[in-house]
């Protein structure tokens, strides 16, 4: 009965509200962004729609900060990569002006990717070396604008619940632009939507904002051991069931 009922509110309610809100959304992104705004446009209205799509998914929310964060202070946030609600959970909670480095094929999706193009996300094609090095750019281009940028290091959301290994890419970034990485360890949206399914399992979310980390200092020698030291900050913060 449980599962009959679950299923008739996310046919009959959910989508229904979650597709509407999205469209809003992002038509009020992309004519507030082309009127001018985009530091505001491309960030309140896509956090304030997260929120909703997180209390829609009948989520219980929890938001864990152990270091203080300068709103006006650009960062690069490294979280954990659990599912598509790890993007609803960030962006609706963390509460910093953020951009996001997201595969080049979300850009498929309809008034999303376009939206998220003019906002001023950035598209990468993780296939191509060339277009890793334009993602770079783009993205110093970005952080120049006093945005801070989100970025999974591990490059694809897991398929077992536990974490992978982490790319360089995102420390790069860092270090080049000398900014504070911060760890971020998300627990639940594993749960809440499994991997290559629609079906949501209403859960617990968890959202642990770890210190800033210091890049001054880093260098191509001691790098797979500064990449290694963050990966277990976010990996101290997971459920024991994603260890």
């Amino acid at each position: 009965m449980k599962k009959t009922l679950l299923f008739l509110y996310q046919l009959f309610i959910f989508a229904p509200i979650f597709i509407l809100a999205t469209i809003i959304t992002a038509v009020t992104v992309m004519i507030g962004c082309l009127a001018g705004n985009r530091k505001f446009w491309g960030y309140y209205p896509p956090r304030y729609w997260s929120k909703l799509t997180c209390r829609l998914a009948l989520c219980r929310i929890k938001v864990i900060r152990k270091g203080v964060l300068d709103p006006d202070k650009s960062y690069v946030f490294i979280p954990n990569h659990q599912g598509a609600f790890d993007i609803f959970l960030i962006y609706g909670y963390l509460n910093q002006n953020i951009k996001w480095v997201q595969k080049q094929e979300l850009r498929k999706i309809p008034f999303v990717g376009i939206a998220s193009e003019i906002a001023g996300h950035v598209f990468v094609d993780q296939k191509n070396l060339k277009s890793m090095k334009d993602t770079i750019a783009k993205t110093e281009a970005q952080l120049d604008k006093g945005a801070s940028m989100v970025i999974f290091p591990e490059g694809a959301r897991t398929y077992t619940g536990k974490m992978g290994r982490f790319k360089r890419g995102a420390f790069v970034i860092a270090k080049e632009m000398n900014l504070e990485i911060v760890p971020i360890t998300v627990n639940g949206p594993f749960d809440l939507m499994k991997i290559n399914t629609y079906f949501i399992n209403p859960c617990k979310l968890e959202l642990t904002v770890h210190e800033p980390i210091s890049t001054a200092g880093l260098t191509e020698d001691n790098m797979s051991e500064f990449i290694d030291h963050c990966r277990e900050i976010v990996h101290s913060g997971l459920w024991e069931k994603y260890k």
